[in-house]
């Protein structure tokens, strides 16, 4: 070994070897004498040993100065044979014999001799630990799981501390109801582990105070917290962050960059900014909402609003901001034509028949959502989107046609569906029914339906066209077998009807609806007969055409809380019972609604019947009107109102007349209805006011998506004999 510049080298043996070789060295001569010369540099000079220095002139060289230490020979022969088992365990390291001629090892107490050629002696060998001798575990059984450390510990009774949380600064601001819901001190319930929990949380509550103020406008705005202990109570700490809002930020100026539009106004009056208007995030925040909706509307399908830009100047006297938006409008678009993709559940002609706009009509958004809600109306589709499209056909005023894609995505046909009721006088009442609504595309629905009831029981088959030929204009064919059970009459009932409709949706409830058709009945019916004072049977076969006509102005179908409704029926009748008899049968019903409040709700129904032409007796006991049970009069049994037999069943009357009054108060799913009905029905062909019967109670709504649940629990106030005390009434939907 020699040294050169600092460096040093081991001559003769490779960069592998190195490790291993000096481990053999360890036990030679000349290890020793490394062992005493270990920290000091090689010498150098004049002064150097002789040994370590290069031969003076005239002196001949050391032969063996640059020859190896150890040959590679006896290098590799010392190697100990190595396993190709990777995991098996080490073994102990021998201990190596003591070279022969080595010098003993030092009394203790002993220093080595130093200088040139003093002979180095080992320290005695320390006690082998039996531990350290014993193989290494195979690393397939390793356990590596960390050792636990007392820090480690998650003692659940370890003690916390506590801290009550103050807030100041923010109230002038309306901000401190906003705090609280979002502020991590007060999520913490006013305990933690220890107080840099506590101070870290008032630090998120810091930054919490700022954003909140700046979202108001005031962008100088800081906070600061304070942890405090609180004197006279150990371990409970005051943390307070306190808010210094600073200026109120306004518009100086607001500028829209966007290509000019028709009318010229309509991004700036749509946007509803000022100057002067502080820069308050959420009234931002709308303000561009409200021109992304608008355009959209105005014949700018395509419009894209940009990243704001705000202009903050806090060096003047005034804190003010300008405001800058970008708007990319597209092309101002008028409706083209209708394409579809996916699954063809409807074609093209059908799909015509939905829209409520007309080819270069100006492009409306609530068209074309109105679009998609009438065909998810169906009840055909999985899925269904529509989206515009450019085309670059002009339109008319300079305008593009957007063609409008729709993708259809089919749905089950099939459904299920049935409804439960309860009344006083007319019992239980299910039905259930089996509906295929596209067994005869498009849209040609066939209906099975069974009724199973104490006192109705029938089957029901109907074919259904829904959107036929017009939107929302339906054509039936219906064939129906018929028993009811009432007091006032039983009937064997077999119906055959046509009927076309123009009807209200959810999607679009329309102000004038109608429908009209034609009926064929024929019944067996029991009934009382005055002349021969006896309960008979009789057959009658009836020609109908009924229609309707309703106006609407309330704000919905299943539920309403305002307007007005004003229905008229009219049906012209032909009796075969024996004789030919034609009459009309007519029914008007006003119904009104007037909030209170935005829980309360007042409603009303008067309704009004007559039968022209006929006599009573002539009219099959099913024909005629009745009062009395959940959608009449409440408190009195199903068609117990009216004109009674001997026996005191009811025998119904030629007209008919009704009023109600309740109010409907409602809290979240729940409702509280109490109500009072009057009415009855009479021989005569018109109705009077005399005679009226009296009932009121009380109901209970539960409100679902569909409609609501209804229990109604009535009383008559002028019973006659034979009225029930109470009546109870379960149906879905309101009364009226």
């Amino acid at each position: 070994m020699r040294s050169k510049g600092g460096r040093s080298r081991v001559s003769g043996v490779s960069g592998r070897h190195f490790w291993l070789a000096a481990a053999l060295l360890a036990g030679s001569p000349a290890a020793a004498q490394l062992s005493q010369q270990q920290g000091r540099a090689p010498a150098k000079g004049p002064d150097a040993p002789k040994s370590q220095t290069a031969p003076e002139e005239g002196q001949a060289a050391d032969p063996k100065g640059d020859a190896p230490i150890v040959p590679d020979a006896t290098f590799n022969a010392a190697l100990p044979p190595l396993s190709s088992d990777i995991n098996a365990p080490l073994e102990p390291m021998p201990v190596l014999p003591a070279s022969p001629g080595a010098p003993a090892a030092p009394q203790t107490g002993t220093r080595p001799a130093e200088g040139a050629g003093a002979a180095a002696a080992m320290p005695p060998p320390a006690a082998e630990n039996p531990e350290l001798a014993q193989p290494l575990v195979p690393l397939s059984s390793f356990d590596s799981t960390p050792l636990q450390t007392a820090a480690d510990v998650k003692d659940a009774a370890a003690p916390q501390i506590r801290y009550d949380t103050v807030l100041k600064g923010l109230e002038g601001l309306n901000l401190e109801s906003e705090f609280k819901s979002l502020s991590a001190l007060r999520d913490g319930g006013g305990k933690a582990a220890n107080a840099t929990q506590v101070a870290a949380r008032a630090r998120e509550d810091e930054a919490l105070a700022v954003r909140l103020m700046k979202s108001l406008g005031y962008y100088d705005g800081t906070a600061i917290s304070t942890i405090e202990p609180i004197a006279g109570e150990a371990g409970r700490l005051r943390a307070t962050v306190s808010a210094t809002p600073g200026r109120l930020y306004r518009l100086s100026s607001v500028a829209v960059k966007a290509d000019p539009v028709v009318p010229a106004d309509l991004i700036t009056h749509n946007l509803p900014l000022k100057i002067g208007d502080p820069i308050e995030a959420a009234r931002i925040q709308g303000a561009e909402a409200n021109v992304s909706l608008v355009l959209p509307q105005q014949g700018y399908p395509f419009v894209k609003v940009g990243e704001r830009d705000i202009l903050l100047d806090d060096q003047s006297e005034k804190a003010t901001g300008a405001y800058t938006l970008p708007v990319d409008t597209g092309p101002r678009a008028t409706f083209g034509q209708l394409t579809t993709t996916g699954d063809a559940v409807f074609g093209l002609d059908h799909l015509n028949v939905f829209p409520r706009f007309k080819q270069r009509d100006l492009y409306d958004a609530r068209k074309t959502d109105d679009l998609r809600d009438a065909l998810v109306a169906t009840g055909l589709f999985r899925g269904i989107a529509v989206t515009p499209e450019r085309t670059g056909r002009p339109g008319p005023d300079g305008t593009e046609q957007v063609d409008l894609l729709v993708r259809q995505t089919e749905g089950p046909a099939r459904s299920l569906g049935g409804t439960v009721g309860y009344s006083t006088g007319q019992g239980f009442r299910a039905e259930g029914t089996w509906t295929h609504r596209n067994l005869f595309p498009p849209e040609g629905a066939l209906i099975a339906s069974v009724i199973a009831g104490t006192q109705e029981q029938g089957l029901s088959g109907t074919f259904r066209r829904s959107n036929a030929g017009k939107r929302d204009r339906t054509f039936q064919i219906i064939a129906s077998a018929n028993r009811n059970s009432y007091d006032a009459y039983e009937a064997f009932t077999g119906t055959l009807g046509v009927r076309w409709s123009y009807d209200s949706t959810p999607i679009w409830q329309k102000r004038i609806t109608y429908a009209y058709g034609g009926e064929l009945v024929g019944t067996n019916e029991s009934v009382w007969d005055f002349t021969r004072n006896e309960r008979v049977r009789r057959t009658y076969g009836i020609v109908a055409l009924p229609s309707q006509v309703q106006w609407d102005t309330s704000d919905s179908l299943l539920n309403p809380t305002r307007g007005y409704r004003l229905k008229l029926n009219l049906s012209p009748e032909t009796s075969v019972q024996g004789k030919v008899s034609p009459y009309a049968r007519t029914m008007v019903e006003a119904t009104f609604y007037y909030p209170l409040s935005t829980s309360l709700t007042l409603a009303g129904r008067a309704r009004a019947g007559s039968i022209f032409g006929i006599a009573r007796d002539d009219l099959a006991p099913s024909r005629r009107y009745y009062g009395g049970g959940g959608g009449s009069v409440r408190g009195y049994g199903f068609q117990r109102l009216g004109p009674l037999d001997p026996q005191g069943n009811p025998v119904g009357g030629r007209s008919l007349n009704e009023f109600a009054v309740e109010a409907r108060y409602r809290f979240g799913n729940f409702g509280i209805v109490p109500f009072v009905d009057a009415g009855n029905s009479y021989a005569s062909v018109f109705p009077t006011a005399s005679d009226l019967r009296f009932g009121a109670g009380i109901g209970g709504r539960f409100y679902t998506n569909f409609g609501p649940l209804r229990l109604d629990v009535a009383t008559p106030l002028n019973p006659r004999k034979g009225d029930g005390k109470v009546a109870l009434y379960i149906s879905i939907g309101q009364a009226f």
